[in-house]
């Protein structure tokens, strides 16, 4: 009986992920179809979908490469992050590396634009 709780319990706390490939392994290997399966591992599935389904709402800026002006994107990562020259400098040497992490998807933009203004290769996450 505790083996069937331990197994109920790893069943709950599967990923979407983990259950879409459940699904296709029983369809492939044990001739179970995906509507079968979804019945079984309802429950699962819909408690973990609303996570992912929720539109992002913070974002981080991640400096990719500074490109050819490094020292215009060094005084601008020292201007938008409030750090030293020296940890501005230590941070855009470390490219690929967040410059702002959980920001608003407007902040996120506006700090892309003027990083790439200035020759900076940005990703936004």
């Amino acid at each position: 009986m505790a083996d069937l709780k331990a197994f109920a319990e790893q069943l709950v706390n599967l990923t979407v992920k983990e259950v879409n490939e459940l699904a296709a392994i029983l369809k492939d290997e044990y001739g179970i179809e995906p509507a079968a399966a979804a019945v079984a591992i309802a429950a699962p599935a819909a408690s973990a979908e609303p996570a992912e389904a929720e539109e992002q709402s913070a974002f981080d800026v991640i400096l990719k490469h500074p490109g050819q002006a490094k020292l215009a994107v060094v005084k601008l990562v020292k201007e938008l992050t409030s750090l030293g020259l020296k940890e501005a400098k230590e941070l855009v040497d470390a490219a690929p590396k967040a410059i702002k992490e959980g920001v608003s998807k407007d902040e996120a933009q506006a700090l892309m634009n003027q990083l790439t203004e200035a020759g900076a290769e940005v990703e936004i996450k």
